[in-house]
């Protein structure tokens, strides 16, 4: 947990690997997940690097493992995932994968071009087969319109090698098939070429036919063309073609067509035959493949990262060693260095190579190390900006504070049950549930933040009770600490309304108020809403104070760690003194008022038959009518103004003093903003801390800048006492605006910020004002409906309260949990953004990208999907 506090510290290294031990060495870092590799060619051309030909080399394996895929996933082929992910090849076995995939596609390849010619050839055998019984048919007819065969015969003479058929008057005709969605446009069509001079007779084929290419189904239909001259014969053949029809040959003769078409059936039992034991044969040769697959495109997948790695990388003067430069977690140097002795020794090299840790002035990226608890809340922070480098990391707090400000806003004890429910279901199964991979967006981000989703549940479960609010009832476990007294039954049952003194109707109070949470009486009171207004409004202001207070303190440990301890006093100071003696005092004084004010009435002094002593006069300043307004007092403090006392007896303030400490608070406060505004550019004139540009030596340098660069010998363009005090000015001025900014910022931010906790209170009261009426208007009214309209009916009564339930738990699931949970979520996320990590979070970093095997498979897997 300490390195989760903050980033952990990385180190810029140089490492020496020699070439024949590249490759070993850069599999086993990708494989520690440790090391992010700067591009020391980022002005060399992709097509000019060094491992360019194996960086095509993989992918032109990688094209054959997609092919190889696409063709299982043709047969509907359940691919099994991996448990234990295969490790990269090594030089010497990527001869033997290439002659792999190779030879697997080549016989694919061969398999599924010779099952295309069977299939083009089964299609035309069908289509033929589906011509002779359809032409069939339309002999009949023209044989019983001619009365009888001899007159057909004499009619007809047949013309097999031009498949057309000429009778008395040079009349013929042709067959074959043409795709249906075209049959009214090839009809339009033979109409107006041959001006009404051609006769067609169609019938479509009740089983659509595959295509043989994609397998998808074409549907078509049979036609015969009856023509006259060999003119119209080859108008009508151009048309066939323009509308890709198939033509087959025709006999005219009813004996030789029933013979053609037993000979079609016959080559069509064989030829399904050969497709039978193809399709057999390329099924056997997927299955083995599927199982190889996966370790395949693993293997290719990394083999790849490691040459796109190894181009970043240069080449030494003597070009006997690969030079590269990497961020490198202080904590995982052993791990990389035993992890270049492991790819040296893999690869037989007999120089090992060595790491070199390097000095620079950039900042490091951001590294902060997560598990599967802490990885969601991360998120939520790294999606505002990643912190800068050792900066204070908020997403520590975000783990109690998230869940807890969500909570004020949702407190529900029903509606925590079911977010807790759903987030322990995702937890629980979180196993099963990741190697499902669904493509499904909103529940890759509820399943990503399974442990944020479970805390938001438990925290609401708590507030729900706090709040005594279950799908908005109250429960009396305890028994409620109020009872009536000075009233009868008779005058409760005739009254609606009754007016109920603390002093006169409340005959004594409990030895200890409620156990736990709001007395479940409040449930029936008329002024309920009253109540809870003042109650959450004043809640959400103190947690609002304290979170803002907190965010401001944690300032401080910025300060400390980077060195920077005067500016506890210019900057933290005078923040947390201007936050302290206003708003924490306006905190303060809602307790003193919680804690000096009784809450029944006394005697009226004003009675000239009572006499008043001065500790009666001291009960009636501090009875419930004298108790002064904090608001009012806050604005009174903050213009220097009074306000009349509430009424007789009563006095402004709540203690004897509070003015001048007011008066005080105000003053102090107000001498903070010049020390805010003013302090910090002060100490950085007087101390001379402005910044000089300074040439600094590039990294990828292996002479580390000792070489005279042409710079050295250009003439300045000004003296340098003149450039130097134009940059100083230009500096200090900057510092100077960005200091009122920040000291404006942080001066309105913190009464914006604290009436923008007021959120808490007003989520929270919509939350469960809006289950009341859900309650109220869906369930009891409907109830009671189908009560008075079914008292005699239990069926129709079971059916309806079904109904009404079914009906208020979809609204309860789909408004007040869903609806109502993504707005406090929201609601929440923008406090933590905003109103606290405001006071202390600059965000101003990268983030740690490593070179990792296991990063880069699943970013490729989420790609595909």
């Amino acid at each position: 947990m300490g390195s989760f506090f903050r980033s952990e510290k990385m180190s810029l290294c140089q490492l020496f690997i020699q070439p024949e031990a590249a490759y070993s060495s850069v599999a086993e870092l990708g494989e520690a997940g440790s090391v992010q590799f700067r591009d020391l060619n980022a002005d060399v051309n992709a097509f000019q690097r060094k491992f360019v030909n194996e960086v095509r080399r993989c992918d032109e394996l990688e094209r054959k493992l997609r092919y190889i895929e696409a063709e299982v996933n043709k047969e509907n082929l359940h691919i099994p995932e991996i448990e234990d992910l295969p490790n990269s090849p090594n030089p010497r076995e990527i001869a033997d994968l290439e002659t792999a995939l190779e030879k697997t596609e080549n016989e694919i390849l061969e398999l599924s071009q010779n099952a295309v010619n069977l299939k083009s050839n089964f299609l035309e055998l069908t289509e033929l087969k589906h011509v002779l019984e359809k032409t069939e048919s339309f002999f009949n007819e023209q044989e019983g319109i001619g009365g009888t065969d001899s007159l057909t015969r004499a009619l007809i003479s047949e013309d097999s090698a031009a498949q057309t058929t000429h009778i008395r008057g040079r009349l013929g005709f042709v067959a074959g098939v043409v795709p249906r969605e075209r049959v009214p446009a090839f009809e339009r069509m033979l109409w107006r070429i041959s001006r009404g001079n051609v006769f067609l007779r169609q019938a479509e084929l009740d089983q659509p036919l595959e295509d043989p290419s994609t397998g998808n189904e074409i549907f078509k239909t049979v036609f015969v063309t009856f023509f006259q001259g060999e003119q119209l014969k080859s108008r009508v053949k151009k048309v066939c073609a323009g509308f890709h029809a198939s033509l087959y040959p025709c006999p005219n003769v009813a004996t030789e067509r029933e013979d053609m078409v037993k000979g079609v059936r016959t080559r069509l039992e064989d030829l399904n035959m050969v497709l039978n034991q193809t399709q057999d044969h390329r099924q056997r040769v997927l299955v083995s493949v599927v199982k190889e697959l996966q370790n395949w495109m693993v293997m290719v997948r990394k083999m790849k990262a490691i040459y796109h790695t190894l181009n970043m990388f240069n080449v030494d003067v003597t070009k006997k060693c690969l030079i590269a430069e990497c961020w490198v977690p202080v904590q995982d140097l052993a791990g990389v260095r035993k992890a270049l002795e492991d790819g040296g020794r893999a690869s037989g090299s007999s120089i090992p190579s060595f790491l070199n840790v390097i000095e620079t002035s950039e900042a490091p990226p951001t590294f902060n190390r997560t598990n599967k608890f802490t990885r969601g809340f991360q998120n939520l922070i790294d999606s505002y900006g990643v912190s800068s480098y050792r900066e204070v990391n908020p997403a520590l707090y975000t783990i109690i504070t998230f869940p807890f400000l969500f909570a004020i806003m949702f407190g529900d004890a029903g509606h925590g049950l079911i977010l807790t429910a759903f987030g322990m279901y995702m937890v629980i199964g979180e196993k099963k549930l990741m190697k499902k991979k669904s493509s499904s967006e909103i529940w890759n981000i509820f399943f990503s933040g399974r442990y944020i989703i479970l805390l938001m549940g438990l925290f609401s479960v708590y507030t729900g009770i706090i709040y005594n609010d279950i799908f908005s009832r109250s429960v009396n476990i305890f028994g409620s600490s109020w009872k009536i007294d000075g009233y009868t039954i008779e005058d409760i049952k005739e009254n609606v309304e009754l007016t109920l003194s603390p002093y006169t109707n409340f005959a004594k109070f409990r030895a200890s108020p409620y156990p736990l949470g709001l007395d479940p009486i409040w449930q029936s009171a008329t002024n309920k809403i009253i109540f809870l207004n003042s109650y959450k409004m004043k809640l959400s202001i103190i947690f609002g104070v304290i979170h803002m207070i907190f965010g401001v303190c944690l300032s401080v440990v910025n300060h400390i760690h980077f060195r920077k301890s005067i500016y506890i006093i210019l900057e933290f100071v005078p923040q947390i003194l201007f936050l302290l003696l206003l708003f924490a005092y306006m905190v303060a004084m809602m307790f003193i008022k919680w804690a000096i004010y009784y809450p029944q009435e006394t005697m009226d002094c004003n009675n000239s038959t009572v006499s008043c002593s001065q500790a009666t006069l001291d009960i009636i300043r501090y009875g419930p009518s004298c108790a002064p307004s904090v608001l009012i007092l806050f604005i009174n403090m903050m213009l220097f103004k009074s306000s009349p006392p509430t009424g007789e007896g009563c006095q402004e303030f709540m203690f004897d003093g509070q003015d001048l400490i007011q008066y005080v608070f105000v003053v102090v406060a107000l001498l903070c903003i010049p020390v805010l505004l003013l302090g910090k550019p002060i100490y950085l004139l007087c101390c001379g801390h402005s910044k000089k540009s300074e040439h600094i030596s590039e990294n990828g340098d292996v002479n580390q800048g000792l070489e005279l660069t042409p710079e050295t010998f250009e003439a300045p363009s000004s003296s340098p006492a003149h450039t130097e005090h134009n940059e100083g000015d230009h500096q200090m001025g900057e510092i100077f605006i960005h200091q009122a900014i920040h000291t404006i910022e942080y001066i309105l931010s913190t009464i914006s910020h604290t009436a923008s906790y007021l959120r808490l209170w007003a989520l929270s009261l919509a939350h469960a004002q809006l289950s009341e009426v859900l309650w109220t208007m869906v369930l009891s009214n409907g109830l009671s409906g189908s009560a008075e309209g079914n008292a005699g009916s239990y069926v129709a009564g079971g059916i309806i309260l079904y109904v009404v339930f079914a009906a208020w738990a979809v609204l309860t699931l789909a408004i007040l949990v869903m609806m109502e949970g993504l707005s406090a979520f929201l609601h929440t996320l923008r406090l933590h953004w905003v109103e606290f990590m405001s006071k202390f979070y600059e965000g101003a970093g990268y983030v740690f990208q490593p070179f990792s095997f296991k990063m880069i498979l699943e970013s490729e897997d989420l790609e595909e999907e």
